[in-house]
């Protein structure tokens, strides 16, 4: 069964600095984007940064020039670099892999930036 599992989420003062790791298992076919989404309280999910099997990247207005993802097509593995966190970062954070057409999540795991 696929499976993506996420790591690395936790409490962080603003202006510090958090890594996601995300690895997926399981998948049969390619998985053309990996990436994360964020859903804050009482917010819809939305895109954090995609990165493409080819290695074109997609980032949100909001966290360009603070976060990068990575990611490790031998390994299906997605990292996410977040510096400079803000308070308004503060979520929880899905790993996302899409493939043959699919969406698939993981469970998320929660950043939490005080101020």
């Amino acid at each position: 069964q696929v499976q993506l599992v996420e790591s690395g989420g936790g409490l962080v003062q603003a202006g510090g600095s958090l890594r996601l790791s995300c690895a997926a298992s399981n998948f049969i076919f390619r998985i053309n984007d990996m990436g994360w989404y964020r859903q804050a309280p009482g917010k819809q999910r939305e895109l954090v940064a995609v990165r493409t099997f080819g290695g074109s990247t997609n980032y949100a207005d909001s966290v360009k020039g603070r976060f990068t993802i990575s990611r490790d097509n031998a390994k299906n593995t997605v990292s996410l670099q977040m510096n400079s966190l803000k308070p308004e970062d503060t979520a929880v954070y899905y790993c996302n892999a899409y493939s043959r057409g699919l969406d698939y999540w993981g469970k998320g795991t929660l950043v939490t930036v005080s101020s």
